[in-house]
């Protein structure tokens, strides 16, 4: 298992990751659908508490995967069975995801996420052996991992209040391992394959919400047509569509040092959000069909919010290290007309300020990627 070249050309996903990456559609699916049920009873702290414990176990699963895989991906037999016991893993965490949330009982769960980072472990202890010249960062990933791991099964053990300092402690300790074993000289993960990886992945979170506006549709035509529901399908695949637009406007790269950790990490964010929208739209589904006692405002900002950390997020991620000027104003600004938008119902007026707002942008938009691509100022119109 020799390393691969971060500069290899033409790098790109191969059929093994993104069948490992189809396996996660279970387990973000069961998120999703348990947030949702959680919102629609009022147990509205339980619902995102469980939402993100569970959420980080796959979120992290996946990125620890992707990010070795990049450096190590030899496609031998013995990489691709390990693939498949780690997919075993994401079935086992989906399975557990009812249980998780329902109960607070996170055995079904940890045995996956165990079968998952053990399988890593035996990658990187594999890595280890075979690669001399990045024999430290290797070894540093397998003990940092077996030994977090066991704080996991002692996870298992607490309770009450315990529970969740106990989870927030062992979530900052798997951030730390690749902080510690990627220095000084790290491993040599591909920019280029990292990038198409995550984007991969959040097209794949975004159709969750792409399913929801689905079922409105669904909804809408089983209910004579109803206008309400039809209407909500078509918000939902318009926020859907501006949700992608934003992610993949500019093409970027993951970005070199430190700030790369900063990136990664801030894509837990931009993944459980875009799950989250989905779980929004379904429970805007229900409180149209009458399904919850829920208020239009609760269920309006069961998709402002996380639209909102989203948004927030890729501005924070690919906007704010590029953009100057107003541009960059555009993101919070349409933030603060998000979180308002709930409070009461949509009238023309408003609808014209937000497209008004939305033609600004592009336009700013379009300027800038012009100024950009040719290095001159936008041509005037005559």
């Amino acid at each position: 298992m020799r390393s691969r070249s971060s500069t290899e050309p033409h790098r790109a996903s191969t059929p093994l990751e993104l069948f490992f990456d189809l396996s996660f559609v279970v387990a973000v699916a069961q998120a999703a659908v348990l947030l949702e049920h959680d919102v629609a009873e009022h147990h509205f702290a339980h619902g995102i508490r469980s939402y993100f414990m569970i959420f980080f176990a796959i979120w992290w699963a996946w990125m620890n995967f992707t990010w070795f895989a990049s450096a190590y991906d030899t496609d031998d037999d013995v990489y691709r069975l390990s693939v498949l016991i780690t997919i075993v893993g994401a079935l086992i965490i989906a399975a557990g995801v009812p249980r998780a949330f329902d109960d607070g009982d996170f055995l079904i769960a940890t045995i996956g996420y165990s079968i998952m980072r053990l399988a890593n472990v035996g990658q990187w202890i594999r890595a280890a052996i075979s690669d001399p010249p990045h024999r430290k960062s290797a070894t540093r990933y397998a003990i940092g991992t077996a030994v977090v791991q066991v704080g996991w099964w002692l996870f298992l053990l607490t309770g009450g209040t315990a529970v969740y300092w106990t989870f927030l402690g062992l979530v900052i300790a798997e951030l730390l391992v690749p902080v510690w074993a990627e220095r000084p000289a790290g491993t040599t993960w591909h920019p280029r394959h990292i990038t198409e990886r995550f984007g991969l992945f959040t097209l794949i979170v975004l159709g969750e919400a792409v399913l929801a506006a689905s079922i409105a549709f669904e909804g809408g035509l089983d209910l004579g047509a109803n206008a309400k529901l039809i209407w909500l399908a078509a918000a939902g695949i318009v926020i859907v569509f501006a949700m992608w637009w934003l992610y993949f406007d500019r093409e970027t790269t993951t970005p070199p040092g430190l700030a790369v950790f900063l990136w990664s990490y801030g894509h837990y964010l931009i993944f459980s959000a875009a799950a989250a929208v989905g779980a929004g739209l379904a429970l805007y589904v229900a409180y149209l069909a009458h399904d919850t006692e829920i208020s239009r405002t609760a269920a309006g900002y069961a998709i402002a919010i996380p639209v909102s950390v989203y948004l927030l997020a890729v501005w924070g991620l690919h906007y704010v290290p590029h953009e100057r000027g107003l541009l960059l104003l555009a993101p919070p600004l349409g933030v603060v007309l998000i979180l308002l938008t709930p409070l009461w119902p949509a009238t023309p007026q408003l609808i014209a300020v937000v497209l008004a707002l939305v033609v600004a942008v592009t336009v700013l938009r379009t300027r800038r990627a012009f100024e950009l691509s040719t290095g001159d100022s936008y041509p005037q119109a005559d």
